[in-house]
């Protein structure tokens, strides 16, 4: 794959730290959440996986929908990540809940939801990684 964009950013003392983007738009204080023994005194890594994959999936619901002539312009996806323990270590899941425009009949708005699915960049990231449940409201 060729890149069209390739985002950075730093990470200094892992989720106690601060997060950086290389264009300075992104300066976060990092923290654990109070669930896992933490402060909450700033962002974590689920909230920031969280916010892009809504954003992306919602992208990619966008697409699919002009190209079905399907107005979603005003759907709102929202991510659930959650992290627990597994095996060793620990793993993510996903609920991503789409809520679409009362136009959008239910067969239409679950084809275009999984079609977004198949086309969204963090769909196919985690795709056989990371467990997303599609919930359509």
């Amino acid at each position: 794959m060729d890149a069209l964009y390739t985002a950075v950013a730093t990470a200094t003392h892992g989720r106690e730290g601060r997060a950086v983007s290389s264009d300075g738009r992104i300066d976060l204080a990092l923290a654990m959440p109070v669930e896992l023994g933490g402060n909450g005194q700033g962002t974590n890594p689920e909230q920031l996986f969280a916010a892009g994959y809504a954003a992306c999936f919602g992208s990619a619901l966008g697409l699919v929908g002009r190209q079905a002539k399907v107005d979603v312009s005003e759907a709102a996806v929202t991510a659930e990540v959650g992290i627990g323990k597994q095996g060793e270590g620990f793993g993510l899941k996903v609920t991503l809940r789409v809520e679409l425009p009362d136009s959008v009949d239910e067969a239409t708005g679950r084809k275009l939801v999984e079609t977004a699915h198949q086309v969204c960049p963090y769909s196919n990231a985690t795709r056989g990684n990371i467990d997303v449940d599609l919930v359509i409201e």
